[in-house]
């Protein structure tokens, strides 16, 4: 490691240190929830995701690096002002709740979320989650989206937070790759998106579902997408103020996909040609 990234460095022996408590109880959900968007941050976890996230344009509040990773992280280190901490992976364990096995930490500020017009603005595609409150699953679709073209995300009000630490995770950084935002208020804003031209298309069981294949053989210019919880699916109301509800075929008596998965049959198959 070079001299100037060991002069960084700041070791931390004792877990109670107030400097950590941006990283303190990272397993409470409830509180993490609450507590993160209150202060304007979020977590970054690994060397790839933090990477991700500066290179999206995320200032970082801190680093948290165990030893044998100060090395990786050199020129990260090197090239932020935020301070870096040195502890041992016993006391990140400690800190957190939980064993950080790869090693890294950054607690990253927030950036003030556009308006639902803005990303509109030039998209073709858009994905739409509704009250989509497993963070697995929001990761996941996030990752899908930043992998097949889709164009902006916009959530319903009670949705899952895209900058929990196990949504960034499982998204491998792919919320920061596609633009997001949150709707003031569900299904009315589905005239947002017609009144920009788009067809709104609910995946769905229902008696007039069309195909999936169907939809994308119609080649509509602007699409958006939506998508409900696992098991539930969307609200009554969601699913009588779209413009189509769509299917996904299923072989084998199996009548549907994880909400994931589905995302990214549906992101694959109505990708602009």
């Amino acid at each position: 490691m070079s001299d100037t990234a060991n002069q960084r460095l700041i070791p931390v022996d004792d877990p109670a240190d107030p400097r950590l408590a941006d990283y303190a109880g990272l397993t409470d959900v409830t509180l993490r929830r609450r507590l993160e968007p209150a202060q304007g941050l979020f977590m970054a976890e690994g060397e790839k995701v933090i990477r991700r996230a500066l290179e999206a344009g995320y200032p970082m509040r801190s680093l948290l690096l165990t030893p044998r990773w100060a090395e990786t992280m050199a020129e990260v280190i090197t090239g932020t002002d935020a301070p870096v901490y040195v502890v041992t992976p016993e006391l990140a364990e400690h800190v957190t709740g939980y064993h950080v096995h790869r090693g890294a930490l950054a607690a990253m500020h927030r950036e003030p979320l556009p308006t639902p017009t803005a990303l509109l603005t030039g998209a073709r595609r858009v994905a739409v989650f509704e009250d989509m409150v497993d963070h697995a699953n929001l990761g996941a679709a996030f990752r899908n989206a930043a992998a097949l073209g889709v164009d902006a995300v916009l959530l319903s009000p009670r949705c899952a937070d895209p900058l929990y630490r196990r949504a960034v995770k499982v998204s491998m950084g792919g919320v920061f790759r596609v633009p997001w935002t949150r709707l003031a208020s569900w299904p009315g804003e589905i005239e947002l998106l017609r009144s920009a031209g788009f067809t709104v298309a609910a995946l769905c069981l229902s008696e007039r579902a069309i195909t999936l294949d169907t939809l994308a053989e119609r080649a509509p210019e602007r699409l958006a997408l939506v998508f409900g919880t696992e098991g539930a699916g969307l609200t009554p109301r969601a699913l009588a103020s779209v413009d189509e509800h769509v299917r996904i075929p299923m072989d084998a008596g199996v009548d549907s996909l994880n909400v994931a998965a589905a995302s990214a049959v549906a992101f694959y198959t109505t990708r602009p040609r």
